[in-house]
């Protein structure tokens, strides 16, 4: 199967997989697809989808509702705000976080202050989680139906993230149903970000990002941009080049813990969010983009998988706790 680029410069090839033909295809063809899809995680580390699972309609509302969301006045964001990396909901004012790949607290936090990121989020996890309740803003006014809308949203997500794995797994030459069991449980969060309408100037200060360069934690995510730009994902030449958005489709990227679980068959790209393209004018307008983080249930234990090692010498990684993982990733990122 000839595949398509979504992206092809300075050594990084980035393909646009038709995922209709992992989802309604033929033996042969889901075949085809699937070896097209983990050769693009084993090769880039990203993909772009489109014909998937998820309506245009339906991302269209979830960016107006998220919208909405930013729209309202700080102080009911803040009375919303993140609280802990075990809850890992709540809302994230600017300058809260600070995307970047070192793991000292104390390193993140001189970079933090020097050019904190400039985003605000809001993250939501799964709604039935013992102790860690959403925070969900009040039903009034421009967010009435955010809750239900983005629990739904939430769910069609969590649908594509399990025909994803599916597709890795049949890539892998594993049954299908092969991480089923790890994805049931749906511990993932649906972030909701909104990159302030900002002076082009202010990118004149060294180092400063819409969201710095970082590798994602968990397995997969499925990212939705808008139309505006400035998504980076670092060449194997060690150049950060656009990704570019592509209308109807999702960018998917693996996460540390895929690379980790697939004995690094799997890249876990660098990617950041910069200054956008360069237009007339003095401010470049928001722009707004939701992130889907998905992960193996946390209770699971995850174990370099078969068939990407020949000797026990050859694992590069002990066993680890999914839901450890990401904590101890998410408390040096906060």
């Amino acid at each position: 199967m000839a595949t398509d680029a979504a992206v092809s410069k300075d050594g990084l090839f980035i393909p646009l997989i038709d995922f209709s033909r992992f989802l309604n295809g033929d033996s042969s063809t889901r075949l085809e697809t699937a070896k097209a899809i983990l050769k693009g995680f084993q090769d880039a580390g990203f993909i772009y989808l489109k014909n998937h699972s998820i309506s245009q309609d339906t991302v269209r509302h979830a960016f107006a509702t998220s919208a909405n969301f930013f729209a309202q006045p700080l102080e009911k964001k803040a009375a919303l705000e993140w609280t802990t990396p075990q809850a890992n909901r709540g809302y994230v004012a600017h300058g809260r976080e600070k995307v970047c790949q070192l793991d000292d607290a104390a390193e993140v936090e001189k970079i933090r202050s020097a050019v904190p990121d400039l985003k605000e989020s809001f993250e939501i996890g799964r709604d039935d989680e013992a102790g860690h309740p959403n925070n969900w803003p009040e039903e009034q006014g421009a967010v009435t139906g955010f809750k239900e809308d983005m629990k739904s949203f939430f769910q069609e997500c969590k649908a594509l993230h399990l025909e994803v794995m599916r597709a890795i797994a049949t890539g892998m030459s594993f049954e299908e149903t092969f991480f089923d069991r790890f994805l049931d449980v749906g511990d993932n969060t649906l972030r909701l970000l909104h990159y302030p309408e900002v002076r082009s100037d202010v990118f004149n200060t060294p180092g400063q990002v819409r969201a710095g360069e970082h590798s994602d934690y968990g397995s997969i995510t499925l990212l939705f941009q808008d139309n505006r730009g400035g998504l980076q994902v670092k060449s194997p030449n060690g150049n950060f080049i656009d990704a570019t958005p592509i209308e109807n489709t999702i960018v998917v990227n693996a996460g540390d813990l895929l690379a980790r679980w697939s004995n690094d068959t799997i890249k876990s790209t660098i990617h950041r969010v910069v200054e956008p393209p360069r237009k007339e004018g003095k401010t470049y307008p928001s722009r707004y983009s939701i992130a889907y983080f998905c992960n193996p249930n946390f209770k699971d234990l995850i174990e370099v998988l078969p068939g990407t090692y020949a000797t026990e010498k050859e694992k590069k990684y002990e066993s680890i706790n999914s839901g450890d993982y990401l904590v101890q990733r998410l408390t040096a990122t906060y």
